[in-house]
C-alpha cells in the first residue's frame, strides 16, 4: 500500500508540474556539474524568480491604463529548494519500498530465504535443521505468524515454540 501511495504521489506531482517533476532531481544534479555560464537551471525553469506582470489601473480620466513591469517572486526560491528535497525524499522512499516489497516476494516464494530469515532472527538459538523442518512443513501464512512471534517473544521462549513446531511437523 505504501508503494502504491508513493507512486501515485509522484504521478500527481508530475502532472502538477506538466511532466517536469520526474526528471527534476536528475536535471538539478546534472546542472551542478556544468559551468556557471553554460547551464540552464531547471529550478529557475520550473520556479521562475522574475516574471513579467501587467497591472491594470484607472488613469486620471477614468480609463483603464495598462502598466507592464517585472515582478520578483521570492517565494519561488523557497519552493525550488522545497521541491528538490521532496524529489529526493520520494526517490529514497520509492527505493526503500521497492526493496522491501522485493524482499517480501522473495520470502513468499523461496523456501531457502524463509529458512534463513527464520534462522537469523535469533542466530544461535535455532538450528538449521529446526528452521528447515518448520519452513518445509508450514504454510507461508503460518510461517509469517511464527516470524512475527520472533520479533515479540523472548528469544528462549521463541526457541522452544519453534522446536515444538518442528517436532510436530516432523511427525
Amino acid at each position: 500500500m505504501c508503494l502504491a501511495n508513493i507512486v501515485v504521489q509522484i504521478y500527481f506531482m508530475n502532472r502538477f508540474f506538466d511532466g517536469e517533476f520526474i526528471t527534476y532531481g536528475l536535471r538539478v544534479i546534472g546542472m551542478s556539474s556544468e559551468h556557471q555560464d553554460d547551464r540552464v537551471d531547471p529550478m529557475v525553469y520550473i520556479f521562475p524568480r522574475v516574471t513579467k506582470c501587467t497591472f491594470h489601473k484607472f488613469g486620471p480620466s477614468g480609463t483603464v491604463e495598462k502598466h507592464d513591469s517585472l515582478c520578483l517572486l521570492p517565494l519561488n526560491i523557497v519552493n525550488e529548494k522545497t521541491y528538490i528535497f521532496i524529489w529526493f525524499w520520494y526517490v529514497m522512499l520509492l527505493l526503500a519500498l521497492v526493496l522491501m516489497v522485493g524482499h517480501r516476494i522473495l520470502i513468499m516464494y523461496n523456501l531457502k530465504a524463509r529458512k534463513n530469515a527464520l534462522r537469523y532472527r535469533h542466530y544461535r538459538l535455532i538450528t538449521d535443521d529446526v528452521a528447515k523442518a518448520v519452513t518445509n512443513k508450514v504454510s507461508v501464512g503460518d510461517w509469517w505468524v511464527l516470524y512475527m512471534l520472533g520479533k515479540n517473544l523472548d528469544p528462549i521462549i521463541y526457541r522452544e515454540v519453534v522446536r515444538e513446531i518442528a517436532k510436530k511437523a516432523g511427525n
